[in-house]
């Protein structure tokens, strides 16, 4: 039998196969959450800085300063998501092969363990640097956040 060549597959292999990328597929759903709330995070960091930018036509030297300063923090959280929404999609990528391919091991004539494990601890890895990411940009907008003329 060639390699490339698909086997005869009992139909409960088709099953056990389904029922083993369920769980991969409920992630790709949390990572499709967590996706939206970002892309929604990040359209709100470029709202804001765009009411800043027209702050700053208009805006004395004093004031010029302070608003570059809030440019500057706005940017790093931009960056920041932009980071994470990039490795959440990679992330969601990675296990849509890994749905794929565990779907694919049912018909395949040689093991696909490897590949499927190496692909998870990627997408993983992946998902918490996304994490982290975000963690981090919300520690920076927090601590940028001002009320009552105090910073938190």
């Amino acid at each position: 039998m060639n390699v490339l060549e698909l086997r005869q597959v009992p139909v409960t292999d088709v099953a056990h196969a389904i029922q083993l990328s369920l769980a991969p597929v409920f992630l790709l759903n949390g990572i499709g959450v967590l996706l939206g709330m970002l892309t929604s995070r990040l359209a709100r960091i470029v709202d804001r800085a765009r009411v800043v930018e027209q702050r700053l036509q208009h805006a004395n030297t004093e004031e010029s300063r302070e608003i570059h300063a809030a440019l500057r923090v706005t940017r790093r959280r931009a960056r920041l998501m932009n980071f994470s929404i990039t490795l959440a999609t990679a992330a969601a990528l990675l296990v849509a092969v890994v749905v794929a391919l565990l779907f694919a091991s049912a018909f395949a004539s040689f093991s696909l363990t490897l590949p499927v494990s190496v692909l998870f601890i990627v997408s993983m890895s992946s998902l918490v640097v996304a994490l982290v990411s975000f963690l981090v940009e919300v520690r920076i907008a927090t601590a940028s956040l001002r009320i009552g003329g105090h910073n938190l």
